[in-house]
């Protein structure tokens, strides 16, 4: 069976025209490829619409909500915390999205603005921006009985690229998984019929994409004392395009402690065959 699964773009076009300058991929089907790589039993075929929501795009006339088998929403630059309307309008449009009762997921910043859209809170981590590599994700006693989990180690890395943080949780939302940089690194909701599985980190993303982003952001990294000179930044950036290209390149993995939980696009990607067969197969079965 083929889901039907909307992709909210979070970013603006502007930023990914950098994004793309550089080698990488726009987020939306970057998105979508990601979920198709984890298509499995009851989910055979993925297809997908991309709303650009961070232009102000809307649904075209004649397409619901309700169409859909699952939300999926992206990463963004944007900052949940901050009053304009390319906020504003995600926020609320976050809100509509888990009250359709879809099942929606979230990554980073579709973590971020979910939590803020049913009442939490986001800021500007205090503990500084964790770029490249979430190291040594652990698992809360909730995070280990949750489906979303099945079959991933109760320790575990993951691709990263965020400043803020959730720092406060609407009702009903638990904390499936942490690290020393951010306590919320994976959140479930459920309220009768709606759901929501999020994720500080980025499963969709692959070592290209966040080349790319260390490409785009090399003088920021500099500045933010990420990195001690633009030559060490595009280094790094040319070394993870090159363990991409050949993920038996021991040498580049070992120099950089990059493990198989990245590498191996299964195991970085579990969450979603997982949100696929539990969450959207579901729904498409009481569709018909």
């Amino acid at each position: 069976m083929t889901a039907h699964i909307l992709i909210v773009d979070g970013a603006p076009s502007a930023s990914q025209d950098q994004l793309v300058a550089s080698g990488g991929r726009r987020h939306g089907p970057n998105y979508g490829a990601a979920l198709a790589s984890q298509a499995g039993d009851g989910v055979r075929d993925i297809k997908t619409y991309v709303l650009g929501a961070a232009d102000g795009e809307n649904l075209p006339q004649g397409m619901a909500l309700a169409d859909f088998d699952g939300i999926a929403w992206t990463g963004s630059p944007l900052n949940a915390y901050h009053d304009t309307p390319e906020v504003n309008r995600q926020i609320d449009f976050a809100r509509t999205a888990f009250e359709s009762g879809v099942p929606c997921f979230g990554s980073c910043w579709g973590l971020q603005v979910m939590m803020v859209a049913l009442g939490g809170k986001v800021r500007l981590n205090p503990r500084g921006a964790e770029m490249g590599v979430a190291r040594s994700i652990l698992l809360t006693g909730e995070g280990g009985a949750h489906p979303m989990y099945q079959g991933k180690r109760p320790v575990f890395d993951a691709l990263c690229v965020h400043q803020d943080e959730v720092c406060e949780l609407p009702d009903g939302a638990v904390v499936l998984a942490g690290n020393a940089v951010s306590e919320v690194q994976a959140v479930s909701l459920h309220d009768g019929p709606r759901s929501f599985w999020g994720v500080q980190y980025h499963p969709e993303y692959d070592l290209l994409q966040i080349s790319a982003m260390f490409r785009r952001s090399a003088q920021r990294m500099v500045d933010r004392g990420l990195m001690p000179s633009l030559e060490v930044a595009h280094g790094f950036a040319a070394d993870l395009r090159a363990l991409h290209d050949e993920p038996t390149r021991r040498d580049i993995a070992w120099r950089y402690g990059i493990s198989a939980d990245i590498i191996d696009p299964d195991r970085h990607r579990v969450e979603f065959a997982n949100w696929l067969r539990v969450e959207v197969a579901p729904r498409m079965a009481e569709k018909g």
